[in-house]
């Protein structure tokens, strides 16, 4: 019996490095070093580890562009453009990621990767192994033999002998002698001209050789046969430049590349530098956090000393165990507390499972911890706190004292991190892999209740919540400070993390029988649109699959040829290519009428009404404080921020929102913040002087921009002049203003010019945003909110332009964050002072939307109106609009 065959891997760096960088969007480290290559390069070598579980792996690398084939042709390579500065700046730090593999990283000047190759797999063949060569470069495909294949990752595929013929037309030996005639046009390898893929694969099955080819091209007819005597020597020339040296001198043993563990010490450090959190999570780190001073409580005594305890502590952490992450359905399991490093406690509750332990009432639990909860005195430290507070006000345990919340915190200090979450802020700040909800509870169909959940398990994971988020909040606090934002954390986010749980719990109204006839309305619109669509068409199709819709534009119909996907297998059928097509064909205008419909149908009239709760007949959002960069509010599950503004179909669903009987929708939306906030940083004397004598600021700016007497400006005029003043708050250029306005490039760089020559100021300010990014790697709000920039020092133009458009805008943007959070916490103090039983229950973009009983609304006109326009000093006057109505849409 034959013995089986130990397997070498090889892995073509160069080739997937570049692979990597083009086919991942541009990513940054935190410190905004460029990582796509390396992201991606990794992320290609945990696969191949991980599904191939290779015994032999090696990663080869070029070592340079001059070889000796630059010498037998100057032009070799020569077309190809320099390595992007981006890319060349991620090479060394591939190396080093495969190094902490503990993988060899090969190399040897004068030649390429994939002679080195060759000479490895010939001689691991030779040694009795088999060889894969993981790489996406056809020019391999020659040294593949029975014992030598190749494996592209990225398309799941391998190549063996069969897979090279039915490529190449001829056996591996023979691809050089296709390659001599084919030419390679990124190697620069001109072959024969006039011959092309086609033509060099006949004539090889025709001939067998190149030179046997040569030797009778006067049986060949034609151009190409002159031109086989003609360029007989380039000819031979392109074979040797195409051949794979499978014989150079480098040194190595072939038990050097037997894998070993990687050095995940040296891995985690690389992963942490360059902003890898996900592989990070999925590395095991060194634990850092000990259990030996994790404890049960599960008598009174315990529970009393317990409590003892924390009375003389500064400050407690505190996470409580559930029944479910919704909070209208949980039921509290258990109570995890820290009051010092290192050590926690677990109070079960509502554990219940065969065999259980006798575990303390709630009752009991509440007696003696209750009084802590509500002292507002005693400073609670909490991750994700909203959700505990609204656990127990629906359970009816007064909360108070929230002091710090470790997500908030963390998010202050680096809003950009992709996740806020407890498991990525250990593993971040404290080296630490948390136990994972999964390790205790199960996934899928085993998935247990945490109730479900044995206590020996359940224990050492509560309490290790409460002890990493302790430690963490010693840890951020600091950081708080250093940066200047510590204000802003006890002053604007904390007492706002209370009124957004409110508001969530508060939930909304809405109208489902209207819902119900909109959506019998938009279904009935649908089937008009599709039959109309289809009479363009010529015929039915599925309007809904990309596929055959961009056959029936593009092919069928012989529309103006359009992009193709990402994957080359179709056309493009996007919003942007449609609206393309809308300039011109009919057809196309009635596809985006459609989609436009089909998603407000699915989104809002068939969503809605099903995420009404039984229990509240309201719909309850959540809102989420730690998402965004610029420190605005976002909403999910539903998102009643993205409701369409402009439209009918918008507003019809905005009727939808409406009060209790008694009672009336209050929208209350502040007008042109973010040019005010402009106004007010920049002390743009044109801005100001507009603001402070209340005039009409896109009217004037059109009067500005066109030249003439505001009285003359058209509503076409103010509408560009509108797009042109929110254009350069989001530091448009002139290409993409034009192509909003519907205007020549040439025009909207003239309307831009003509805005700056006004307002000088508002230039100088913007200019001096830039500058401040490049000087600190940051820009700053009104509140002293803090966005690190680090991409403003890219060496790439496109990611160092998109810095900057971002250095201009987030202070604007932020800064109108921070005053809508300053009145939110204004409105609803003054509600509480003055006892009022109306509620705020909605916060979009610029608004607040407030229920009001009938005989509360000249006090809510009066209150709301006083706080919003005095929620932050500025140097010009803010203005809110208040409208009232039966409901949403109504009041807006």
């Amino acid at each position: 019996m034959t013995a089986e065959r130990e397997t070498l891997y090889l892995l073509d760096g160069s080739s997937y490095i570049y692979r990597a960088y083009f086919a991942i969007r541009h990513l940054s480290s935190p410190n905004g070093f460029p990582t796509n290559a390396l992201y991606g390069f990794t992320q290609m070598l945990l696969k191949v580890m991980k599904d191939r579980a290779p015994a032999h792996v090696a990663v080869v690398f070029d070592a340079g562009k001059i070889t000796f084939r630059n010498e037998l042709f100057p032009a070799y390579k020569a077309t190809r453009s320099a390595m992007p500065e981006d890319l060349a700046q991620q090479i060394e730090p591939i190396k080093q990621m495969v190094r902490a593999f503990n993988i060899p990283a090969l190399e040897l000047p004068g030649w390429e990767a994939d002679d080195i190759i060759g000479t490895i797999a010939k001689k691991a063949e030779a040694a009795g192994l088999d060889c894969v060569v993981v790489t996406g470069d056809k020019d391999l495909m020659q040294i593949v033999t029975e014992h030598v294949t190749l494996l592209d990752t990225m398309k799941d595929k391998s190549f063996g002998i069969p897979d090279v013929i039915e490529k190449f037309g001829v056996e591996p030996a023979r691809v050089v002698d296709v390659l001599a005639l084919w030419g390679d046009t990124s190697d620069n390898i001109p072959g024969v001209p006039g011959v092309g893929e086609v033509t060099a694969k006949k004539l090889m099955q025709e001939f067998g050789t190149l030179d046997e080819l040569l030797a009778r091209a006067s049986e060949v007819k034609g151009k190409t046969g002159e031109r086989l005597v003609e360029f007989a020597d380039q000819a031979r020339l392109c074979r040797t430049l195409a051949t794979i040296d499978c014989a150079v001198p480098i040194d190595y043993n072939i038990d050097d590349f037997a894998v070993t563990p990687p050095d995940n010490r040296r891995l985690a450090a690389l992963f942490r530098e360059y902003g890898f959190a996900t592989l990070l999570k999925d590395l095991t780190s060194s634990p850092t956090l000990s259990c030996d001073r994790y404890s049960l409580v599960l008598t009174e005594a315990e529970l009393r000393e317990l409590v003892a305890k924390l009375e003389k502590a500064p400050a407690f952490a505190i996470d409580l165990e559930t029944t479910s992450l919704n909070p209208f359905e949980a039921a509290v399991v258990g109570y995890a507390v820290s009051c010092h490093s290192h050590e926690a406690y677990y109070i079960p509750v509502g554990h219940r499972y065969l065999g259980a332990p006798e575990q303390l009432s709630e009752k009991l639990v509440l007696e003696l911890l209750g009084p802590l909860l509500a002292d507002p005195n005693r400073k609670k430290i909490g991750q994700n706190l909203k959700y505990d507070y609204q656990v127990l006000q629906l359970a009816g345990v007064a909360f108070a004292g929230i002091w710090c919340d470790t997500m908030l915190a963390a998010y202050l200090v680096n809003p950009s991190r992709n996740s806020q979450g407890l498991d990525a802020l250990a593993l971040e700040y404290l080296d630490h892999r948390m136990i994972s909800y999964a390790e205790v509870a199960g996934t899928g169909k085993c998935e247990l209740n945490f109730s479900e959940v044995d206590l020996d398990r359940a224990g050492p994971y509560s309490c290790e919540d409460a002890d990493a988020t302790f430690l963490l909040h010693e840890i951020l606090l600091p950081k708080v400070r250093e940066q200047g934002m510590e204000e802003l954390l006890f002053d604007i986010e904390m007492p706002l993390m209370e009124i957004l749980a409110d508001m969530e719990l508060c939930g909304v109204k809405l109208d489902l029988e209207l819902m119900k006839e909109l959506s019998a309305g938009f279904g009935k619109q649908l089937i008009e649109l599709e039959a109309k669509i289809h009479d363009h068409c010529g015929g039915p199709f599925n309007i809904n699959s990309p596929k055959q819709l961009g056959e029936m534009l593009f092919e069928r119909m012989g529309l103006a040829v359009g992009k193709k996907t990402k994957g080359k297998t179709g056309w493009s059928t996007n919003v942007e290519e449609l609206e393309r097509l809308a300039e011109q064909h009919e057809v196309a205008r009635l596809l985006l009428q459609y989609r436009s419909i089909s998603k407000l149908k699915s989104t809002y009239t068939d969503a809605l009404p099903k995420l009404v709760d039984p229990r509240t007949g309201r719909v309850h959002t959540s809102y989420n404080q730690a998402v965004t960069n610029t420190g605005r509010l976002s909403s999910s599950d539903p998102n009643l921020q993205n409701i369409p503004v402009r439209g009918a179909e918008g507003r019809d669903i905005r009727r939808a929102f409406v009060a209790e009987p008694g009672s009336l929708i209050l929208s209350a939306d502040y007008s042109q913040i973010e040019l005010r906030v402009l106004a007010h940083l920049s002390g743009d004397r044109v801005l100001s002087e507009a603001f402070a004598s209340g005039e009409d600021v896109h009217r004037r700016t059109a009067a500005e921009v066109f030249g003439m007497f505001p009285e003359l400006v058209t509503p076409e005029m103010r509408r560009q002049a509108k797009v042109i003043n929110f254009g350069v708050i989001y530091g448009q250029g002139a290409f993409s203003l034009a192509k909003e306005l519907g205007v020549t490039a040439k025009q909207a760089k003239a309307f831009i010019d003509s805005y700056f020559e006004r307002h000088a100021g508002a230039r100088s300010f913007l200019d001096s945003c830039i500058s401040e990014a490049e000087t600190c790697g940051f820009v700053t709000t009104i509140l002293g909110r803090r966005l690190q920039i680090p991409e403003i020092a890219s060496k790439n133009g496109n990611i160092r332009a998109f810095a900057q458009r971002n250095a201009t805008n987030y202070p604007i943007q932020g800064s109108a964050a921070d005053i809508i959070k300053a009145a939110m916490i204004k409105v609803c103090r003054r509600m509480r002072e003055e006892r009022v039983a109306s509620r705020l229950i909605m916060q979009v973009h610029d608004e607040l939307v407030f229920e009001v009983p009938e005989n509360e609304r000249e006090l809510m006109e009066e209150l709301v109106r006083s706080e919003m326009e005095g929620a932050l000093p500025l140097s010009v006057p803010l203005k809110v609009d208040l409208n009232f109505g039966q409901n949403w849409a109504e009041a807006h």
